[in-house]
């Protein structure tokens, strides 16, 4: 869009995204505890002091259809799934065919006792809802299907904001960050919608990338994830508004390349990944003014394709993919780090079936054809120990 009007709306976005905040009703955006479960339910047990068990999912929109992918993933161990509803300009609530996919998809996730998270977006930058009836429609979108479907109640918005792919403009005339203060208006208002439409529901916010540039005009204009957090922050303070924006923060922490060990932090650099866990914790707490749960929302390694199967493939592959083995060394790795850092959630991992286009991501346990790769096995036995804790 549309710079110029995005400039033209950006005052009344920081105004606009103040919310109802009736006394008695809210938590101020510094107080430590939400008015949400989320700070409790995702951090300890009530019942024993303990921690809760790290939440393992997949993300896999080929579950969302009928057929082996779901009970395949369920049998490596996730409990929990990953699936995405796709906003478009014009929709304030999903169509009766896309309510009727979710039913489904939730019915039988339940059946395998599997957490769904869904990501609720639009598809690509040129549809990036900025005005304020695009982000009604957007909120109301959201709100439908956790009205409709109480199978749901856990929505990640948005996907990767920080990156010009998803999100234009990023940048301001000024170079100031449109991105983060479009984001955060549209978060707030799909967290009153949501919060109206059914109050359990668990509004995840970010979705970040973990890298950016934090330069206007070189041709990929994108910011990193410290400083989009850092001026989400900034947009909140300038709204004004006290009640919450968010129950926890979601995340993808890919490495740059998949060869690159999951385990490696970044130090001294705006990039953040699983081994910058107390970075990120300590980033978001002062943006929201309070600690939220951590959700790693992505994540994933991808793998070489055997001479066997590479017919099921297509394309070639521009990533750096590694063998199987490797793959679950460093799923192995990434569960068990996230199992003991604090406030962590949960990890889904992107996908548990491959992609079939070389482009995309060859990160699954199961090749393409649903057959298992050498990894499944040892990322099964990865899960059950981050399950049992650190």
């Amino acid at each position: 869009m549309r710079l110029g009007l995005a400039a033209l709306l950006l005052a009344l976005v920081l105004a606009g995204c103040s919310g109802d905040d009736e006394a008695g009703t809210t938590t101020a955006v510094g107080d430590t505890v939400a008015e949400t479960v989320a700070d409790t339910s995702t951090e300890t047990d009530a019942a024993t002091g303990a921690p809760d068990p790290l939440v393992v999912g997949a993300v896999d929109d080929a579950a969302r259809r009928p057929g082996p992918v779901l009970g395949q993933l369920a049998d490596v161990g996730f409990d929990a799934l990953g699936v995405t509803s796709y906003w478009e300009p014009g929709l304030s609530a999903p169509s009766a065919a896309e309510l009727a996919i979710l039913r489904d998809t939730a019915a039988r996730a339940g059946e395998r006792d599997l957490r769904i998270y869904l990501a609720v977006f639009h598809r690509g930058s040129a549809t990036t809802p900025l005005t304020q009836d695009e982000r009604a429609a957007f909120s109301s979108y959201v709100a439908a299907i956790v009205r409709d479907v109480p199978a749901i109640r856990d929505v990640i918005v948005g996907n990767e904001p920080n990156l010009n792919r998803f999100w234009l403009p990023q940048f301001g005339e000024d170079g100031e960050n449109l991105a983060a203060a479009f984001y955060l208006a549209l978060l707030a208002d799909v967290y009153d919608a949501a919060k109206a439409a059914a109050p359990d529901t668990l509004i995840w916010g970010g979705a970040l990338a973990p890298r950016g540039v934090d330069k206007p005009n070189t041709g990929r204009d994108t910011h990193s994830p410290t400083t989009f957090i850092r001026d989400l922050g900034t947009a909140l303070r300038a709204s004004g508004r006290t009640r919450p924006v968010l129950d926890g923060f979601a995340f993808h922490p890919y490495p740059a390349a998949s060869n690159i060990p999951p385990d490696r932090p970044h130090v001294g650099s705006r990039t953040l990944g699983l081994a910058d866990h107390e970075r990120l914790r300590r980033l978001v707490r002062e943006a929201f003014g309070r600690a939220v749960p951590i959700l790693y929302s992505e994540f994933g390694v991808e793998t070489e394709i055997p001479t066997a199967k590479r017919p099921l493939y297509r394309g070639e592959e521009p990533g750096r993919p590694v063998d199987e083995p490797t793959q679950a060394d460093y799923y192995r790795r990434a569960l068990a780090l996230a199992a003991c850092q604090e406030g962590v959630a949960g990890m889904l991992l992107f996908h548990s079936h491959d992609e079939p286009f070389l482009t995309g991501f060859q990160s699954g346990v199961y090749y393409v054809d649903g057959t298992p790769k050498e990894s499944l096995e040892p990322v099964r036995e990865a899960i059950l120990a981050a399950r049992r804790g650190c």
